[in-house]
């Protein structure tokens, strides 16, 4: 006996907005894959010396390689956003006995983000 295999469109994703909105954050990790593929180029290009570091930093200021970044940056973002959003669905926590709202989950996980995101800015930034 054969099994049962129920044929699927190859668009089952754009006929809800449900869908839609999962493989698009999905989709985004492929954007933050190849954000990472540039970072660990840019380590070797400045292990490789100045002059390989420079080459590169041109190349990264190239109008296209803007472009990647501001999407990287994007997709990094709505992946940020919707992960948070979906963390009081994956962890239950518990004050005294009570469970603590999704939205005070959410607020916290924003909150560290943005601490880390000032932190990171003010190593980077400071002269």
């Amino acid at each position: 006996m054969k099994a049962y295999h129920r044929p699927t469109e190859f668009n089952w994703w754009l006929t809800n907005r449900a869908y839609f909105l999962f493989v698009v954050r999905e989709l985004t990790s492929v954007l933050i894959a190849g954000y990472m593929v540039f970072l660990l180029v840019l380590l070797r290009r400045v292990a490789a010396g100045p002059e390989a570091y420079a080459a590169y930093l041109r190349f990264l200021g190239s109008p296209g390689m803007l472009l990647f970044h501001l999407v990287a940056l994007a997709a990094a973002l709505y992946h940020s956003i919707t992960w948070f959003r979906l963390a009081p669905m994956a962890v239950t926590l518990r004050v005294r006995g009570r469970r603590v709202p999704g939205a005070t989950v959410v607020a916290a996980n924003c909150a560290a983000w943005l601490a880390v995101s000032l932190v990171v800015a003010w190593i980077v930034l400071r002269r």
